[in-house]
């Protein structure tokens, strides 16, 4: 989200500007209109504008500026009366109230940041860096925090590789907070140890459930409501096809030859945590992994991103168009475009995963290391 950021702050550089025009507006208005209107209200206006925009300092000095500018004019246009004082004397009253509402936001803004600051920690120690390689898979993921958000989100991904092959997951808790991240990590721990001792990936699946299961059993409240969207995947060690089981979580793009392909579920499925309503079977759909495709995984702080009009990014067209086999260039591309939907900020916390099979690597051949070693996480997008 870098063009979004670097687009954010040239707007609030340009805001800053706005009590110095208005005081310019003023001054000028008053000399066209010849005193007929006056303009002591946007002199007043002036130091309550500098508040939010500026910092104490510059909102004390707005102020001081709207009364030389005010004395000004009174000088220029006749000689100063003492009605004049009531109308210094509001603005310096107005000065003084707008410098104490520039340091309760300041001291917001503070609290805000130090918020934002421990839920970045937070986050990193429950979700650490992936590894870059997984057998012939090359590894991207991406975090995005909600641009006006503070709490701990409930979005995750992992990657493991197994005696089973290559698996993935990416979910999305509801909610947020500390109960969020329990919930989190008590994903990431079930499934870290479903890749190793299930055989296929129904039995992953139903592992799951079984701990989200537990964890509404648990709780209580809202809490006991909660549930999560998720997509897991298996790659076998021959790297030909995916077996996708989809539970309620945004499909899958297959990027490659210059497509992006939604890999649809044939039949849907309802998140972990309600599975219990919609039985015990858990199904798997099968598709082609072609060498140098990107297979992109990501939570709905993507395809739920409205622009100012409310319509919602469509991440199909963006990926509609030849890359090179590299997962990173993909996820730029997305959050490059998705900044420019969203005029750089974000309605909801994004979790981006990506992996691209090596274009060298053939269909059918086996990998040569099934080892248990076993990778999860992510990298915070810059």
């Amino acid at each position: 989200m870098r063009d979004g950021r670097r687009e954010t702050g040239e707007r609030e550089r340009w805001l800053r500007w706005l009590p110095a025009a208005l005081l310019v507006s003023a001054f000028v208005l008053d000399l066209f209109l010849l005193n007929n209107v006056s303009t002591f209200p946007l002199l007043a206006a002036a130091p309550v504008l500098a508040a939010p925009l500026l910092s104490l300092r510059g909102t004390i000095a707005t102020g001081v500026a709207a009364n030389a500018v005010g004395f000004l004019l009174v000088v220029l246009e006749r000689e100063p009366a003492r009605s004049d004082i009531t109308a210094f004397t509001s603005l310096a009253v107005l000065t003084a109230i707008a410098a104490g509402l520039n340091v309760l936001l300041a001291r917001d803004r503070q609290q805000l940041r130090t918020s934002r600051e421990v839920a970045a920690t937070v986050q990193r120690a429950v979700l650490p860096d992936p590894p870059h390689r997984v057998g012939r898979l090359t590894v991207a993921s991406r975090y995005e925090v909600a641009g006006k958000e503070a709490a701990i989100g409930g979005d995750l991904f992992a990657i493991h590789r197994t005696p089973h092959g290559i698996r993935l997951l990416i979910a999305d808790v509801r909610g947020k907070g500390l109960e969020a991240v329990r919930t989190v990590n008590a994903l990431l721990g079930s499934f870290r140890e479903a890749c190793l001792h299930q055989p296929d990936l129904p039995g992953v699946v139903r592992q799951l459930e079984d701990r989200m299961q537990a964890g509404i059993e648990e709780a209580s409240g809202a809490d006991s409501e909660s549930f999560a969207t998720a997509v897991i995947v298996e790659i076998p060690s021959d790297y030909s096809v995916l077996r996708i089981a989809n539970r309620g979580h945004e499909a899958p793009l297959l990027v490659h030859g210059g497509r992006a392909v939604p890999l649809e579920p044939a039949v849907p499925s309802l998140p972990l945590g309600l599975g219990a309503l919609g039985g015990d079977e858990v199904p798997v759909d099968r598709f082609d992994l072609p060498a140098g495709a990107t297979l992109v995984l990501f939570t709905d702080g993507i395809d739920e991103a409205r622009d100012e009009d409310g319509v919602f990014f469509d991440p199909v067209p963006v990926l509609s168009r030849r890359f090179p086999p590299d997962p990173e260039a993909v996820l730029d591309t997305v959050l490059s475009a998705v900044s420019r939907h969203t005029g750089g900020t974000l309605q909801d916390d994004a979790a981006l995963f990506a992996v691209t099979l090596d274009a060298e690597a053939e269909a059918g051949a086996p990998d040569a290391d099934t080892g248990t070693t076993a990778e999860h996480g992510r990298r915070r997008g810059a």
